[in-house]
C-alpha cells in the first residue's frame, strides 16, 4: 500500500490559526499523521494522528487549496498548496477510507443490553416527543390568539426552547434505533468505533472552524447542494413542517408489494441493456453496508445540510437526475390531451389528472436510490412514441430534440448551474401545440432517521391555441428508513394555477403520522374561478396507487389508477451517437460497472468526471469566464428553455408568475 506525505497546513483551536505541519499517510494502517516538522518526522516524535475508518473527506469548489476531514463527530481542516497537491491527498485519504471502511472486524461492546431494554428506551423517548409536539402545537395556538406583544414574546421563547428539544429527541432516537440495530447482527458490525487517537493540538471540537465555511461540494454526488448563498428566504409551509415530525413505519410493517408496471414501447426501438426499464433489481436492506451507513449517520447533525456528507456509490440508481425529470411524462397520452378538452374547468381537471399520474413512475421499485447529480452542461434528450399514435416523417427539426417528429412529445434537460445545482427542463407536442418550461433546485436536510428534499422551482405548461399558461409547484420528498431499507415519500402542499381563466388547484401530499395512518396518501381540489371555498372537484387516494374523484355534480370516479396505467418507454438516441455531455453517455462507465456490482471501479469512473468538473471550474475561475449555458437562461429568478414552442410559432415569448418557491 501506499505511503504519501508531504507538508499541509492544520487548522488547530488551540492557536485559532493555521500551523504548518508534516503529514504521512499510511493507506495499510489507515491512519494519518502528522509531525511538527519533517526533522521530527524522521525522529519519530509524532504530533498526533487521525483514524480515518468511517471519515468522510469534505471539499469546496470555491477554495481550491482546501479540504476537511469529519470523524466521530469531529472536522479536522487542512490546507494544501495549491488544487493539484489537494486532488493528489485527496486521492489517497478517499483510498484509505474505502479500504478500511469495508474491511474492519466486529467490535463487541462489553454489555450487550436486551432487545427489551431497547424497545422500552424507545417507546419512552417517543412518548416524550408526541407530548412536546403536542404541547407545543398547543403553544403555537395560543400565540397566534394572543394580542399582548410582551406575552407573545415570551411565548415565542418558550416555543424555541421547545422546538430546540424536540430535534434533540429526535436525535435520541436515532442513536437508540442505530444502537438496537447492533443486537441484529450486521448493521452495526463494526460501528463500536475505536476512538480517533489526537494529541498535542487536535481540534477538540468542530464548533471553533476557520472564518471560511469549507463544505463539501454537489460534484462529489452528495445528497443535495452547497451551502446556498443565494437561497430564497423563505419557510416551509404548515404541511411540510409537520411531515418533518414524522417518522419512517414501526419496523416489521407489511406493505403490499407492488408489481412492475408495464412498459409499452415502439415497434422500432432499440434495446439498450444498460438502462433495461424491465430491470427493478433491488437495492434491498442496507444491512450488508450497515456499518459504512450507521456511521455515516453518526457524523451528522438534525437540521444538517447533507451538502457535508458524501454518499457511497453502491447507493447510487443507475442514471442521472436530469433523466429522472423525463418521468413527469410517463404517461403522455394525458399530457398531450389537456387542450383537447372544451372548457377551462375540463382543461384544469385534466392538467391535475396528468399531474397527479407523474410521480409513480420515478421509482422502478420501492426502495430509495439516488440518482446522479449532473454535470455543469449534462443534457437529457429524449421523446416518447406511442404505438397508436400517427407515424410521420415531419420532423420537428427547430425544436429541443431534432430527430423527432411533430407527432412526438419531445423533452430536454440541462444542468445550468452549479451553485446552487439547477436543473432545467421542457417538454413540447408540436402538433397538439403544448409545453411545458420548469427548472427545479433542491435542498436536503437531515432530519434524525429521514432525509427531507426540499424541491425549489416551478414548471408553466402554455396551451397555445387556447391561449393559457398554467403555473405548478412540486412537493419536497422524503427518504424513510435510512437505517434499514429506505423507502420514497412525498409530502407538502403544491399548487396549479391559470391567471387567465381563474381555475386553480391544491394538492397535498401527506406523510404518514408516527402513528397508524397510511402511506402515500393525497388529497386535492379543484376550484372555479367564482368559487374559491366550495371545490367543484376533491380528490383522494394514494399518489402511486389509485386515486378518486368526487365531483360538486355527484359524480364519482376513478380519477387516476396508477397500478393500470401502462408506463410509455422514452426513446434515448443510441450511446454510440449521443455528444460527450449526454447524460447516459457521460455516465456510461459508472453505470455499466454499477450494473456489474463493480463498485471500485464506479467510484473510480466518478471521480474522473468530479475531477474534470473541477478542474473546468478552477479554469473559468482563473480566466474571469461565465459559464454559458446551451438550451436554456435565466430570466428573473427563472429559467427558461430558449426557443419555446410559442416563440418558435410566432406568438410571443412566455410570461413567468412570480411564483418560485414551494
Amino acid at each position: 500500500m501506499a505511503v504519501i506525505e508531504g507538508p499541509l497546513s492544520k487548522w488547530t483551536n488551540v492557536m485559532k490559526g493555521w500551523q504548518y505541519r508534516w503529514f504521512v499517510l499510511d493507506e495499510s494502517s489507515g491512519i494519518l499523521s502528522y509531525f511538527t516538522s519533517k526533522e521530527k518526522m524522521m525522529r519519530g516524535a509524532r504530533r498526533g494522528c487521525v483514524r480515518l475508518k468511517g471519515a468522510v473527506i469534505g471539499i469546496d469548489d470555491e477554495d481550491d487549496s482546501t479540504f476537511t476531514i469529519t470523524v466521530d463527530q469531529k472536522t479536522f481542516h487542512f490546507q494544501a498548496r495549491d488544487a493539484d497537491e489537494r486532488e493528489k491527498w485527496i486521492q489517497g485519504l478517499e483510498n484509505a477510507i474505502l479500504r478500511h471502511s469495508h474491511t474492519h472486524k466486529k467490535h463487541e461492546p462489553k454489555t450487550v443490553p436486551t432487545a427489551a431494554d431497547f424497545d422500552r428506551k424507545l417507546a419512552e423517548t417517543d412518548a416524550y416527543l408526541q407530548l412536546l409536539i403536542g404541547q407545543v402545537q398547543t403553544l403555537q395556538t395560543r400565540i397566534d390568539a394572543c394580542e399582548d406583544v410582551a406575552a407573545k414574546e415570551k411565548y415565542n421563547v418558550l416555543k424555541v426552547t421547545a422546538e430546540a428539544m424536540i430535534e434533540a429527541i429526535k436525535h435520541a432516537i436515532m442513536m437508540l434505533q442505530i444502537a438496537k440495530e447492533s443486537l441484529k447482527g450486521p448493521v452495526m458490525n463494526g460501528t463500536m468505533h475505536e476512538p480517533v487517537l489526537t494529541t498535542g493540538d487536535e481540534d477538540r471540537s468542530s464548533t471553533t472552524v476557520p472564518e471560511t465555511s469549507y463544505s463539501s461540494s454537489e460534484d462529489e454526488d452528495f445528497f443535495d447542494a452547497e451551502d446556498f448563498k443565494s437561497t430564497p428566504k423563505t419557510s416551509p409551509d404548515k404541511s411540510t413542517s409537520s411531515s418533518l415530525m414524522t417518522t419512517p413505519s414501526p419496523e416489521g410493517e407489511e406493505e403490499e408489494k407492488r408489481a412492475p408496471p408495464q412498459i409499452i414501447a415502439s415497434e422500432d426501438d432499440y434495446f439498450d441493456e444498460l438502462y433495461d426499464e424491465r430491470d427493478t433489481e433491488e437495492l434491498g436492506s442496507l444491512e450488508s453496508h450497515g456499518s459504512i451507513i450507521a456511521h455515516l449517520l453518526s457524523q451528522v447533525r438534525i437540521g444538517m445540510d447533507l451538502t457535508k456528507v458524501v454518499l457511497p456509490t453502491f447507493i447510487l440508481e443507475r442514471r442521472s437526475l436530469l433523466e429522472m425529470y423525463a418521468d413527469f411524462f410517463a404517461h403522455p397520452d394525458l399530457f398531450i390531451k389537456i387542450p383537447d378538452m372544451d372548457t377551462p374547468g375540463e382543461r384544469m381537471i385534466q392538467l391535475v389528472r396528468w399531474y397527479l399520474s407523474a410521480f409513480h413512475a420515478g421509482r422502478n421499485s420501492d426502495v430509495a436510490k439516488k440518482p446522479y447529480n449532473p454535470i455543469l452542461g449534462e443534457t437529457f434528450l429524449c421523446h416518447w412514441n406511442m404505438p397508436d399514435w400517427p407515424k410521420t416523417t415531419d420532423l420537428a427539426d427547430d425544436g429541443p430534440v431534432p430527430w423527432s417528429s411533430k407527432e412526438n412529445l419531445a423533452f430536454i434537460s440541462e444542468q445550468v448551474s452549479h451553485h446552487p445545482p439547477i436543473s432545467a427542463f421542457y417538454a413540447e407536442h408540436y402538433n397538439k401545440r403544448i409545453s411545458l418550461d420548469g427548472y427545479i433546485w433542491t435542498k436536503s436536510k437531515f432530519l434524525g432517521l429521514s432525509i427531507g428534499v426540499h424541491m425549489i422551482g416551478q414548471a408553466v405548461v402554455s396551451l397555445i391555441d387556447h391561449d393559457e399558461e398554467y403555473v405548478i409547484t412540486f412537493p419536497n420528498g422524503y427518504g424513510r428508513s435510512i437505517l434499514t431499507v429506505p423507502w420514497v415519500e412525498l409530502g407538502g402542499k403544491v399548487t396549479i394555477s391559470c391567471a387567465k381563466t381563474g381555475y386553480s388547484a391544491n394538492v397535498d401530499f401527506h406523510t404518514k403520522p408516527f402513528y397508524g395512518g397510511k402511506k402515500h396518501q393525497i388529497s386535492g381540489h379543484i376550484y372555479s374561478p367564482t368559487d374559491k371555498k366550495n371545490a367543484i372537484v376533491s380528490i383522494d387516494g394514494e399518489w402511486n396507487g389509485v386515486m378518486y374523484a368526487k365531483y360538486s355534480s355527484g359524480k364519482n370516479e376513478a380519477f387516476v389508477d396508477t397500478k393500470r396505467m401502462a408506463i410509455v418507454k422514452k426513446r434515448v438516441k443510441p450511446l454510440d451517437t449521443q455528444s460527450e455531455f449526454e447524460s447516459r453517455k457521460l455516465w456510461e462507465q459508472v453505470t455499466r460497472f454499477l450494473k456489474q456490482k463493480n463498485v471500485e471501479v464506479a467510484t473510480e469512473f466518478k471521480h474522473k468526471l468530479e475531477h474534470r468538473q473541477r478542474t473546468e471550474a478552477k479554469e473559468r475561475k482563473e480566466q474571469g469566464l461565465k459559464v454559458e449555458t446551451k438550451q436554456f437562461h435565466e430570466v428573473g429568478e427563472h429559467w427558461v428553455y430558449d426557443r419555446p414552442l410559442l416563440k418558435r410559432l410566432g406568438k410571443g415569448t412566455p410570461t413567468r408568475t412570480p411564483t418560485d418557491t414551494l
